[in-house]
Formats: C-alpha cells, structure tokens, sequence
C-alpha cells in the first residue's frame, strides 16, 4: 500500500473506535488478525496480551467501550511504511492520566494482519 492509503486506512481504524463503531473496526481486520496490548495482559493474563480472530477482537473492544464510555484517541503521528503504519496517540479516560500510546498496524492485502500497542 502507499503511503496515502495506509494513513487512509489509519484514520479510518482512529475514527471507527473513537465513534465506538465495533462493525466499521472489525471491517479493516483479516479475520485471523492478532492483536497484542499490555492491558490486555493485565485483565487478561492467560492471553499473555495477545488475542487473535476478529470475535476475539470485538469482545476485547466492546469489553472496553463498555467499561470506559469516555475512551478516546487523540492523534499525534502516524508514520507508514511499506505494508505497516506506526500510529501515535494520546488515550483519554475521564478520571484517568492521560496516556501516549503507539501502536503498528501490519497491513496485507489491504487488511489488518497485527495490531501490536506500546505502552508504559
């Protein structure tokens, strides 16, 4: 993908979970993809922080829509390159320190193939 098409694809994937859209996030994902989070680790442990499958995904996030009606992305930078993009962001939670956040999207055939969060 170009350079273009994988920020398109970026701010798709940002304004989907900002407006809590499961159907619209799920749409740009293979559906074998793996996500990887630290806090995914931290509730759940037996993932040892990664999930795969999109009706892994969609429970993951509406879990997380749920408990955190407030949840959203704030974009600082997203950076292509050849089948990924690195996508920087502040997370905001009322009640909550906001966190800075990175994330990479591996892309293939136009689809998410991995999501992997980076966090402290």
């Amino acid at each position: 993908m170009s350079s273009p098409e994988l920020n398109a694809l970026a701010t798709k994937w940002l304004s989907f979970f900002n407006d809590k859209d499961l159907e619209g996030l799920l749409a740009l994902y293979d559906d074998k993809a793996e996500h990887f989070s630290p806090k995914l680790k931290f509730r759940h442990p037996e993932t040892n922080g990664l999930i795969s499958g999109k009706f892994a995904l969609h429970a993951w996030w509406q879990d997380a829509f749920r408990r955190l009606p407030s949840l959203k992305y704030e974009i600082i930078r997203l950076t292509p390159f050849e089948d990924r993009v690195f996508m920087e962001y502040v997370r905001h939670v009322l009640g909550e320190a906001d966190l800075y956040v990175g994330e990479m999207l591996e892309i293939r055939n136009g689809l998410i193939v991995k999501s992997s969060v980076f966090h402290q």
